[in-house]
């Protein structure tokens, strides 16, 4: 058993589900225990699935865990069996919770079989699909070393039944903002894939919005959804181009199809919605009911925001609260999708509980930039020979060169991630204003998403927002622009930006980003 600061003594703690190891036990089969409040939600709710939560002891400053990644015959409700790559044999992974100050120290266990042989000339067409890495998603961290270094490679045994070991030390910043963030893994060539599995988790920091009255009093539910392209009772390899064309989403609430939650009318509950998918946008709508936004990719507004409509790319993540209305059945639906994600029922008592009218959240304001940058999304469709014949690039300043400028589109490095090219250096508290555009005829889905630093969005297709919103993750209009500011802060060394449609990122839209003095 590691030895932290200001850890005592730890013991077994008994509970109901029958687990005796506590949170900083780093045995093979450790399972820390369920926080208090979160056993209390399922006491409240026994019919709605949460995932399982692993939190900082109160006595300690550090979250110490294991995650176990293999393949796993899951049983999720309203699908069936399915075979597929899991954190901890669940989908989702476990809710981590930590607090601003704390570590988190995780164990990573690969026992997935060894990647298939042979290698690729061209980093850009996915592959090894049994290798990963940690990717803390929105988080404010350190993005180098044992952090959240998305160039790193968790690769597996070289012999079947094996595995092997490797860890992460994330330090959460004292100033960290408390929010609902999320991990995954982020292996250049695999993501895609593993995402696809399942393999997703929340992220929960602890702070200020917590304590604001009116939400400590309302029920937390975590929401995390998960999109699965199932054939035949699993999620196929990246493997060609069309992979996972004609494969419906499966969406999943939880690790589970359509469930039930309840509420009672006038009761108010706080919502944390991750889209953990990894290829389409969400649209929700919660019928008769409106939704009161809180929170947007981890960052608090300064007030509730009333809205019909909850639109998430990729990647997105938002809070909200929701007041339970008339009793009844109400659907939480989205667009493109023949069935509810999941079913709301209104019943019970009826309580009279209240929204608060401010929130302690981040000022949407910067000063003028001393630096404008301007790039696109732009796909090429078969311009290449095999599986993979389309081109996805990010053009415009920092674009990676040509290694043939008279192959045109055809040339295999072109506005394409490149692991030894830095495409842009950014100097730490300058504050630059970005445009970027999708100028893709085809594959016209593409979402935005900045490692490390959050943005302020302050513009779509050239229109001022009323309010500007902090992103890390956000869409950009098929043909169209977004605009925002960013004011890197705290941490030096390279990062990354890409096409969160992870298809896409995998086949090389993506580049490097270098923090610097």
């Amino acid at each position: 058993m590691t030895t932290l600061p200001r850890r005592g003594v730890l013991k077994s703690l008994p509970l109901a589900a029958g687990a005796v190891l506590t949170a900083s036990s780093t045995s093979a089969h450790a399972v820390p225990p369920t926080s208090a409040h979160a056993l209390s939600r399922r006491k409240e709710d026994p019919g709605f699935p949460q995932p399982e939560t692993r939190s900082t002891p109160p006595w300690t400053s550090s979250l110490t865990t294991r995650l176990t990644v293999g393949f796993t015959e899951v049983v999720l409700p309203g699908v069936g069996t399915v075979l597929t790559r899991t954190y901890e044999g669940a989908v989702p992974g476990p809710t981590l919770r930590v607090r601003p100050g704390d570590d988190l120290e995780i164990t990573h266990v690969n026992t997935l079989p060894p990647d298939t042989a042979g290698s690729h000339q061209n980093i850009n067409v996915p592959h090894r699909f049994n290798t990963f890495n940690l990717h803390t998603h929105g988080m404010h961290v350190d993005p180098t070393g044992d952090a959240d270094n998305a160039f790193r490679a968790f690769e597996p045994a070289a012999e079947p039944g094996g595995a092997t070991t490797h860890r992460s030390r994330v330090t959460v910043p004292a100033g960290h903002p408390a929010g609902t963030f999320w991990y995954h893994p982020h292996h250049h060539g695999s993501t895609a894939t593993q995402v696809l599995n399942g393999m997703a988790g929340v992220i929960v920091v602890e702070g200020d919005v917590d304590e604001v009255p009116e939400i400590a009093a309302a029920r937390e539910v975590v929401l995390c959804v998960n999109e699965l392209r199932l054939n035949g009772g699993r999620v196929p390899d990246l493997t060609s181009e069309g992979a996972f064309e004609g494969l419906a989403p499966t969406f999943l609430v939880n690790g589970a199809k359509n469930p039930v939650l309840t509420i009672a009318p006038g009761e108010v509950q706080r919502w944390r919605i991750v889209h953990a998918g990894a290829l389409a946008t969400l649209s929700l709508r919660l019928e008769r009911h409106t939704m009161h936004q809180i929170a947007q990719d981890g960052i608090t507004f300064m007030a509730p925001v009333a809205s019909s409509t909850v639109a998430l790319p990729v990647g997105g993540r938002a809070d909200v609260l929701v007041r339970g209305g008339e009793p009844g059945t109400y659907e939480l639906i989205t667009d493109g999708v023949g069935r509810p994600l999941m079913t709301m029922v209104v019943t019970g008592p009826p309580r009279d509980m209240s929204l608060p009218a401010g929130l302690p959240g981040r000022p949407t304001r910067l000063p003028a930039p001393t630096r404008t940058r301007h790039m696109a999304f732009r796909s090429h469709s078969n311009v290449f020979s095999g599986a993979f014949p389309n081109a996805y690039r990010i053009l415009g300043d920092g674009e990676t060169p040509h290694a043939d400028a008279a192959a045109g589109p055809r040339d295999l490095s072109w506005g394409r991630f490149s692991p030894d090219h830095v495409n842009h250096r950014v100097r730490l508290g300058e504050v630059e204003e970005w445009t970027v555009a999708n100028n893709s005829p085809s594959h016209s889905h593409h979402s935005f998403h900045l490692h490390t630093n959050h943005f302020l969005l302050t513009a779509v297709n050239g229109r001022p927002l009323t309010t500007p919103v902090w992103h890390d993750t956000v869409g950009v209009p098929p043909r169209g622009t977004i605009t925002f500011r960013l004011r890197a802060e705290d941490f030096e060394g390279r990062s990354m930006l890409h096409c969160h449609q992870l298809q896409h990122e995998d086949q090389g839209m993506m580049q490097i980003v270098e923090y610097a003095r």
